[in-house]
C-alpha cells in the first residue's frame, strides 16, 4: 500500500483574515465580503418578479465567491408612489410570481454557500426620478419640501400612508423570506431616500409623532423593522442601509472633501445616536456610507473621491458602538485596505458594489493571490449609474457582460480566423482579448511604444490611477491569451496588402484636434501636457477648452503644484457643458472641483491669438486678455482612421472599432469591441 503524503502546509495569506467566517445575526457568513446593493434596473419582469438577467447576475457574484449577496432595491409598494413596471422587482405586486422566481435564484445563490439579503424600499420621496412622476400628481416628502430633480413641491406623506406602506414591507419580507431570502435590508436611512427624509429635520418639519425629536423621526424605520420582526419572526435578520452624516452645505449642494462647513443634514453626533437607538430597537447590522442626493458625489464615489473614502466615519461609529456589526462601502477594491478596515476596527465586513459589475470574480482572485487578474472598475460610472439615468438598465463600462450574463456571452468560434488587430487603445485591446478566448488568432500591431493609446495620458492624474490598471490588466490578459503584439509597428498600406489575416480590426484612434494660436507664448496640447506637465508647474497656464480632459487637466496641475494659476477658457456657457456623456455624480463633483481648487473659468469665449501678455480671447463683442505663460489646447479629438481606404482596396473583411468609429468614451470603445469580437 501506497504510503499517504504529507498535507502541505499553505503559508499565511495576507488577506486571511478577510476570509474568515462571520456571524451576522443568525447568519454564518463563509467571508467578511458583501455585494453592495445598487440599483437592479432591468433584472425584473412586468409582473415585479425576477427575469433571467436579473438571476444571472447575482448568481454570477455569488459563483464569484462573495459571501453575502444585497439585492438592489425593491419595491414593497407606497401608495403614495405609483412606480411605473417593471422598473424594479416588487414582493408584493404578485407574491407567487416573486416567490417563484426568487427561488429560483437563492437556490442556485445557495448552492455556492452564499447568503442573500432581499432590500426593501418604502420609497423614494423628494428624490424619485421625474419620469416615476405621473402627470398632475406631486412627489410625496415628509413635509412640503422642494423635489431634487424639478421645481415641483412635493405634498405631505398622509398617517394613513404610512401605516400601509409599513404594512406592505412586513408582507414584502415575508414573500421575500418565502422566495428563499436569507434575511432583509431596509433602503434606507441613507443617501436622502424616504425614511432618511423622516429621520433628518432639515427634511422633516411636520408636527405629529413622525416629526420633532430624532426618535419620532425614526418612527416609520422603526415600526418597518418592527412588522417585519413580527411577520418573519425575531430571528429573521434585518439590516439598514444608512448614512451617518449627509454632506449637504444646502438644498441641491454638497460639500467637498476636507471642506470646513455647517452640515444642513445629518451630523456625525446625530448619526452615532441614530444607529444607536435603530440598533437597539432590533437592527441587525448598519450597512453604511457618507451622503444624500443632495451631495451626491458622496453616496456615488467618483474617482475624484479618495479611495476608502467612507473610514474615518465608519470608525467614528464602530469606536462609540463597538458591538453593532457594520458593513463598510465606498472604494474598497484594494484587499490590503480591506484587511485594516477590518483589523483596527473601522468595520466588520468589506461591501463591494462596482467592484463586482467589473469583474463577478473579484473575492475568488483575491483569495487565490491572483490580484493582477482582477479587472479593475475605473469609477467613471457610465456602465451603473449613467446607464441607469439615461435607459434604466444597470451595467458595466468595462465589463460588457455586466447585467447581461444572461444572454451576453463568450462562445468558442466555430471556424478560428486570423485576425489582424490595427491600434492597441481601448477597442483593439478588448477586440483582441475577446477573439483570443474564443479560439481566434488576433494578432495586434500599434504605433506608439505603450499599449492603452489615449487613456496613458487620460489616466495620468493622480485620481485616474484606475485606467492604468486596466490597460496593465490588458497587458495581462494578452500575454496569458498567448496574443502576439507589436509596438512602435505603424501598419502601412503595403502591410495590408499582404497580410494574409482573414479579417481585420481598425482600431487607430482619434487625434487632438489642433488649434493654431502663433507662437507668442509656449502652445501645447492637453495630451502632451498630461504625460509631461513639468513645464507648466507653477507658472500661469491658460487652458482652452472645457470639457473633460480640460477641467482634469486643470485639477492635475493644481495638484501637482497648487501655486500653479490656471484659467480655463470656455467656448459654451460653462465647464463640461459640450463634454460627452457623464454620470451626474462624476459631472457635478468635478464641475465643483474646477471653482473649489481656485481654477478661473472665462465662458463663451473664443481663443484668438497668444500674445506677450497671454492668451488674446473674444467674449462677446469685445476682446481680452488671459494673462498666462503657456497655453494648452484642449478642444477635443476627430477620428483617426486613414487606413480604411487601404483596408477596402484589399477586400479583407474589416471593422471600425473604438473612437476610429466615432469618438466617445472608454465605455464605448470597450462595448462596440466586445459586440463585434463575440459575433466574428
Amino acid at each position: 500500500m501506497t504510503a499517504l503524503s504529507t498535507p502541505t502546509v499553505r503559508a499565511p495569506h495576507a488577506h486571511d483574515i478577510l476570509f474568515e467566517p462571520y456571524q451576522l445575526g443568525n447568519l454564518r457568513l463563509k467571508n467578511r465580503f458583501a455585494m453592495a446593493p445598487m440599483g437592479p434596473l432591468g433584472f425584473s419582469d412586468a409582473d415585479g418578479g425576477w427575469n433571467a438577467r436579473g438571476i444571472e447576475y447575482y448568481v454570477a457574484r455569488a459563483k464569484g465567491g462573495t459571501g453575502l449577496i444585497i439585492t438592489g432595491v425593491t419595491f414593497c409598494e407606497n401608495p403614495g408612489e405609483d412606480v411605473p413596471r417593471p422598473s424594479v422587482a416588487s414582493s408584493v405586486v404578485n407574491p407567487g410570481h416573486f416567490i417563484r422566481t426568487s427561488n429560483e435564484m437563492t437556490e442556485r445563490i445557495h448552492a455556492y454557500d452564499a447568503k442573500i439579503l432581499l432590500q426593501i424600499s418604502p420609497g423614494f420621496g423628494r428624490v424619485i426620478m421625474p419620469n416615476f412622476i405621473k402627470p398632475g400628481n406631486l412627489p410625496i416628502a415628509p413635509s412640503p419640501i422642494p423635489h431634487r430633480w424639478t421645481d415641483l413641491t412635493c405634498r405631505e406623506m398622509t398617517v394613513e400612508e404610512i401605516h400601509t406602506t409599513v404594512k406592505n414591507a412586513g408582507k414584502g419580507a415575508l414573500n421575500g423570506k418565502r422566495g428563499g431570502f436569507d434575511g432583509v435590508q431596509i433602503h434606507a436611512v441613507h443617501e436622502g431616500y424616504l425614511l432618511d427624509q423622516f429621520a433628518i429635520s432639515m427634511f422633516n418639519q411636520r408636527t405629529d409623532s413622525y416629526g420633532g425629536s430624532l426618535e419620532n423621526r425614526l418612527r416609520f424605520a422603526r415600526e418597518v423593522l418592527e412588522e417585519i420582526k413580527t411577520t418573519c419572526g425575531d430571528d429573521y435578520p434585518v439590516t439598514l442601509r444608512f448614512s451617518p452624516k449627509s454632506m449637504i452645505k444646502d438644498w441641491r449642494v454638497g460639500a467637498m472633501p476636507g471642506e470646513v462647513f455647517e452640515e444642513k443634514g445629518r451630523d456625525m453626533e446625530e448619526g452615532i445616536e441614530a444607529a444607536r437607538l435603530l440598533t437597539d430597537w432590533g437592527y441587525d447590522a448598519i450597512d453604511l456610507d457618507i451622503g444624500s442626493y443632495d451631495a451626491w458625489y458622496w453616496s456615488h464615489p467618483p474617482m475624484y473621491q479618495a479611495k476608502g473614502l467612507y473610514m474615518p466615519y465608519s470608525k467614528q461609529v464602530k469606536d462609540a458602538l463597538p458591538d453593532v456589526p457594520v458593513i463598510l462601502a465606498g472604494r474598497m477594491d484594494d484587499g490590503d485596505r480591506a484587511v485594516r478596515a477590518i483589523t483596527e476596527g473601522f468595520a466588520d465586513m468589506i461591501s463591494l458594489g462596482r467592484p463586482l459589475l467589473a469583474d463577478p470574480e473579484w473575492v475568488n482572485k483575491l483569495r487565490a493571490g491572483r490580484t493582477e487578474t482582477i479587472r479593475p472598475c475605473i469609477s467613471c460610472q457610465e456602465g451603473c449609474m449613467g446607464r441607469i439615468q439615461a435607459y434604466a438598465a444597470l451595467n458595466c463600462a468595462v465589463n460588457p457582460e455586466a447585467g447581461r450574463e444572461a444572454d451576453h456571452k463568450i462562445r468558442p468560434a466555430i471556424r478560428p480566423k486570423k485576425v489582424m488587430v490595427i491600434g492597441a487603445g481601448m477597442a483593439g485591446l478588448e477586440a483582441a482579448r475577446v477573439l483570443a478566448e474564443r479560439g481566434h488568432k488576433p494578432e495586434v500591431f500599434e504605433a506608439g511604444d505603450r499599449l492603452g493609446g489615449v487613456v496613458v495620458a487620460g489616466g495620468m492624474p493622480s485620481f485616474k490611477e484606475d485606467d492604468h490598471d486596466l490597460i496593465a490588466w490588458y497587458a495581462g490578459q494578452l500575454e496569458e491569451l498567448q496574443v502576439p503584439v507589436h509596438l512602435s509597428t505603424a501598419v502601412t498600406e503595403q502591410m495590408i496588402g499582404s497580410t494574409d489575416a482573414d479579417h481585420v480590426i481598425l482600431a487607430t484612434g482619434s487625434a487632438p484636434r489642433r488649434l493654431e494660436l502663433g507662437d507668442a507664448l509656449p502652445v501645447t496640447e492637453a495630451i502632451d501636457a498630461l504625460l509631461d506637465p513639468s513645464s507648466l508647474i507653477g507658472k500661469r497656464v491658460a487652458i482652452v477648452g472645457g470639457g473633460l480632459t480640460g477641467c482634469e487637466l486643470a485639477l492635475h496641475l493644481k495638484e501637482l503644484d497648487d501655486t500653479t494659476q490656471v484659467t480655463i477658457v470656455e467656448a459654451g456657457d460653462d465647464v463640461l457643458s459640450m463634454s460627452g456623456p457623464l454620470c451626474h455624480a462624476n459631472h457635478d463633483m468635478l464641475h465643483d472641483l474646477v471653482t473649489y481648487k481656485g481654477v478661473e473659468v472665462v465662458a463663451n469665449a473664443f481663443a484668438q491669438r497668444t500674445t506677450a501678455a497671454g492668451l488674446e480671447v473674444a467674449v462677446q463683442d469685445a476682446r481680452l486678455t488671459v494673462e498666462a505663460d503657456a497655453v494648452v489646447t484642449a478642444i477635443g479629438y476627430q477620428s483617426s482612421a486613414r487606413l480604411v481606404d487601404a483596408v477596402n482596396a484589399s477586400r479583407i473583411p474589416f471593422h471600425v472599432l473604438g473612437d476610429a468609429r466615432k469618438v466617445s468614451n472608454i465605455m464605448y470603445a470597450i462595448w462596440d469591441a466586445f459586440e463585434v469580437a463575440t459575433e466574428l
